[in-house]
């Protein structure tokens, strides 16, 4: 009974493991991107423009929200659900937050004639907008994800301890932060 009981805990649970095979498919998906884009980066017509400085701002806001999180994730574990409440719902505003500035950096390329899509867009340009956009549509879903779990960890009916949903989100908001950092890294000295 003992040896059942052992190879069940040692199980992943699938919810994890749909997790970690969509992570593999979104890495291997921006590896295609940054990929594509050393490539085209060789061609004549590539505009050269620096980043906007609110990249940098959203960057430390992601950074901190992967901090605020694993300390929800903690403080969940130990039954601490005040503390818990006030760090996820930090988080969830850190993500909102994260996607604001995201946005205010391509209005700022907007503004200095950096079009990125369309008639008068430049390749370069475009890829940015392809690379960083996809990261922002991921960003969106850990958001929701961090919204059901802020409106569950203010549900009054319910009283279940089980960390499983907190983990995934938890896991896939830390995978959105490294991915975001590799992406602003590539593109910022590529």
């Amino acid at each position: 009974m003992s040896a059942v009981i052992s190879n069940e805990r040692k199980r992943i649970h699938p919810h994890k493991f749909t997790l970690w095979v969509a992570m593999g498919s979104i890495v291997m998906m921006f590896a295609g991107l940054t990929s594509a884009y050393i490539v085209r980066k060789s061609a004549a017509n590539w505009l050269e423009f620096q980043l906007p400085a609110v990249f940098w701002a959203s960057t430390l806001v992601i950074l901190f929200s992967s901090v605020t999180i694993h300390l929800a994730l903690k403080s969940f574990k130990a039954r601490k659900m005040q503390r818990y409440r006030a760090l996820i719902t930090l988080t969830a505003i850190l993500g909102i937050l994260f996607a604001v500035l995201q946005y205010f950096g391509f209005s700022y390329l907007l503004s200095h004639g950096v079009k990125i899509f369309g008639t008068g867009s430049n390749p370069s340009a475009s890829f940015l907008g392809v690379i960083v956009g996809l990261h922002a549509l991921h960003v969106l879903g850990g958001v929701v994800a961090l919204l059901v779990i802020f409106l569950r960890a203010y549900s009054l009916r319910t009283k279940n301890y089980n960390a499983t949903a907190i983990e995934i989100v938890s896991t896939y908001w830390h995978f959105v932060d490294i991915l975001w950092i590799y992406l602003f890294i590539f593109l910022k000295w590529f």
